[in-house]
């Protein structure tokens, strides 16, 4: 069910836009690597979605991952920006339409590079979600 991955990506999305600090330090949201992007940037990535439905509705576990990809000489940059969208999503995020978000919760950072490519780091955060509860 794309529905609730494509819900809970806008209200993720809301959130990195309505922190101006983030916004500052970045050129731009994508839904995945654009071929000409400036750096940094940062690309979502359709993670999993796994059911968590119970006996009176239906639910989905939603793997969210972002990657801040930058080209500087090091990772400080690299390392800044991932803060600020740590930040950005300290207080959770608003309802999506058509789903309660249960859990919201971050998973892991992880930050890789090889000789060939710019830095990419990689936060991923967990959300589960129930459709059409209301709150």
């Amino acid at each position: 069910m794309s529905g609730a991955v494509e819900a809970v990506q806008q209200s993720l999305i809301a959130a990195l836009n309505a922190h101006p600090p983030l916004m500052d330090a970045i050129e731009g949201i994508y839904d995945g690597p654009p071929p000409l992007a400036r750096f940094p940037y940062i690309a979502l990535a359709t993670g999993a979605s796994i059911d968590w439905s119970f006996k009176g509705g239906v639910g989905r576990e939603l793997s969210l991952a972002l990657t801040v990809h930058d080209d500087g000489d090091c990772a400080t940059r690299l390392h800044r920006v991932m803060a600020l969208v740590e930040e950005a999503m300290a207080d959770g995020l608003a309802q999506p339409d058509g789903w309660q978000i249960v859990t919201f919760d971050f998973r892991r950072t992880r930050v890789l590079r090889n000789a060939v490519s710019p830095w990419s780091g990689l936060i991923e955060y967990r959300a589960r979600v129930l459709r059409g509860v209301s709150i």
